[in-house]
């Protein structure tokens, strides 16, 4: 794997690790990074400033923690469940993401992050 990171959202610390890929690497190039996040069902997703196509690889529907740079808007994502986009028990981003990574551990505090919340990404140790 890549880069380690800390993302605080609010009140919520997780850590996470990106992965190999060209996105990521971009990503990991930029940090720290500074925005405001946004909430779409169980999906926490902000603006960076990266501009990226699509990557072999990328795909609409993903994991409980995986990570995704969603090209559309320019914005990293955090999926921890179901979107207005899932059907049955998927989770589904808006279209197709980047798999950027993944967060490490329990994603159960991660709910509770509101849309307008600070959120930093920052490396890891």
């Amino acid at each position: 794997m890549g880069q380690k990171i800390v993302i605080t959202a609010g009140q919520v610390k997780v850590n996470a690790e990106l992965n190999d890929s060209d996105t990521a690497k971009a990503i990991a190039e930029k940090l720290p990074i500074k925005a405001k996040a946004q909430r779409w069902g169980e999906e926490i997703y902000f603006s960076i400033p990266l501009t990226r196509g699509l990557e072999e690889g990328s795909r609409d529907v993903v994991e409980a923690g995986e990570l995704g740079y969603w090209p559309s808007g320019n914005a990293f994502c955090i999926f921890f469940g179901k979107t207005p986009a899932s059907q049955g028990d998927e989770i589904r981003a808006a279209s197709a993401v980047n798999i950027i990574g993944k967060v490490e551990g329990d994603l159960s505090a991660l709910p509770s992050v509101p849309s307008g919340a600070e959120v930093t990404v920052e490396k890891g140790a």
